[in-house]
């Protein structure tokens, strides 16, 4: 007997605004019979103490939240049927908690990490991560962007040697390939798209974790986020910068990765769109090794 644990990302581009959305698309999905069973996000835009706990655990979710006013912010929110019986609140649920990367000096609330129990499955280090954008190859914003991301490697290297069942989400502010583009030409030499970001992507592959969207046949120009001017939805206009890596174990177990375009046609969206990966388990009983 099979089962499977659905988890996501998404950059709501705050949450103050988008809350409706993230409810509706949550409710969605198990109106679907594909619940999110996790939900990592990105740029909450709002300080721990305004973040809606209250209307998303009357929804089913509990929330691990590191906060900060007007920028930035991440999440990870879990439902709470698809937890193991020893998850009773927020301290049982999101175990080994880190907030920020251990060691780097920063104020901008950018990553979240957490191992979730889930019933159906072994314990997953859930790691919500909101990439610097860097503006531009010549700014002071791209060397914080470069440093940030060795600081990330440098971190995961630790996670992924002690957490064998690890999976980063979020908003990578980076789009891998020329096939990530809409027009690789037009987007040449400008940030998000340089070698040195995408040269950072690979090194993080290269600690043992793949591109969950790219292990499957996909559409051609499959996009995450696309840009609020010029009609940049309409004419399809984005890029593939928002992303799930998934380390050895799960992806052996991974059975779909998909972006869901959905929210991004609804009033006042985001202006990215939700990406879902499908983790298939065996059942078994809970207690597993955490």
């Amino acid at each position: 007997m099979t089962d499977s644990i659905r988890i996501a990302a998404w950059n709501v581009n705050s949450l103050k605004v988008r809350l409706p959305h993230v409810l509706r698309w949550l409710q969605d999905q198990e109106k679907a019979k594909k619940p999110i069973d996790a939900l990592c996000l990105q740029e909450l835009k709002l300080t721990d103490d305004k973040y809606p706990h209250q209307e998303l655990e009357a929804a089913g979710y509990l929330s691990l939240v590191a906060g900060q006013k007007t920028y930035n912010g991440v999440a990870i929110i879990v439902r709470k049927s698809a937890l193991a019986p020893i998850a009773t609140n927020l301290e049982t649920t999101f175990l080994k908690p880190i907030r920020n990367i251990p060691g780097n000096d920063d104020v901008q609330q950018r990553i979240l990490a957490a191992t979730v129990c889930f019933a159906r499955t072994q314990p997953i280090r859930l790691v919500s991560a909101y990439f610097p954008n860097g503006q531009s190859p010549d700014s002071d914003k791209f060397a914080y962007k470069l440093n940030w991301l060795q600081a990330l490697q440098n971190w995961l290297t630790q996670e992924v040697e002690q957490n064998p069942r690890l999976a980063l989400l979020g908003d990578f502010n980076i789009a891998p390939a020329d096939a990530d583009v809409h027009d690789p030409k037009a987007w040449e030499g400008q940030n998000l798209v340089s070698p040195q970001e995408r040269n950072a992507f690979q090194e993080i592959l290269g600690l043992g974790l793949h591109d969950s969207f790219r292990m499957f046949e996909q559409a051609p120009k499959t996009f995450s986020w696309w840009d609020y001017r010029m009609m940049g939805f309409r004419r399809n206009a984005g890029m593939r910068i928002d992303h799930i890596l998934l380390s050895d174990a799960l992806k052996e177990r991974c059975i779909s990765s998909i972006v869901d375009k959905e929210p991004r046609t609804w009033e006042q969206p985001s202006d990215h769109a939700p990406i879902v990966a499908n983790i298939q388990t065996s059942v078994r009983p809970y207690p597993d090794a955490i």
